[in-house]
């Protein structure tokens, strides 16, 4: 018996009808110009690792939960004394997602969490002029794998979506047609 291996919801969308559409709406001859995504980067600063070290454990296993990945943590390159922090003291975590984590991450950010913000009108149209999106959340309680109950503080988070698009019409035009619910367009 063969093991299928299951392609995500989002990519196969992407395959079947969004490539195409972004081919033709861009006015793009060559297939190989239509941009993809490359990686997702999830960060999460936290500043409260500096007087707690359980404050950073607490937060790899919710980034953990959320993105079905291993997080690795992030460290300080400088020393600031009116912070308290010292240079190689672990300040966040960090993840990649890459390839089907990838794709299942965005399709819960776009389906599932973005909706879930109160009072949510759409998300900034600001591209970075390479094409690539970051989007910063206020707190993580709008994923649906966080029980937001266990834990006391609820942390912001920065979603950077890299893909390889040469400019900021490209990969507007890429993350619009995946269903990005930008603000007023």
């Amino acid at each position: 018996m063969k093991n299928e291996i299951s392609i995500p919801r989002l990519k196969s969308f992407y395959k079947e009808k969004a490539f195409s559409n972004i081919q033709k709406d861009l006015g793009l001859k060559n297939p190989m110009e239509v941009p993809r995504l490359s990686k997702i980067v999830v960060n999460i600063g936290v500043g409260a690792a500096v007087e707690d070290s359980r404050a950073l454990k607490k937060v790899l296993d919710v980034v953990e939960k959320i993105t079905g990945q291993k997080p690795v943590k992030t460290i300080a390159k400088k020393s600031i004394a009116g912070f308290k922090l010292r240079e190689g003291m672990p300040i966040g975590v960090r993840v990649t997602l890459r390839k089907k984590n990838m794709w299942e991450f965005l399709d819960r950010l776009i389906t599932l969490a973005l909706p879930q913000v109160r009072d949510f009108q759409g998300i900034p149209t600001k591209f970075d002029g390479r094409g690539n999106y970051n989007l910063g959340i206020k707190e993580w309680i709008i994923f649906p794998e966080v029980d937001y109950e266990s834990y006391d503080k609820a942390l912001g988070m920065n979603i950077t979506v890299h893909t390889t698009a040469k400019d900021d019409v490209q990969g507007f035009a890429l993350l619009k047609e995946l269903g990005m619910p930008f603000k007023g367009k």
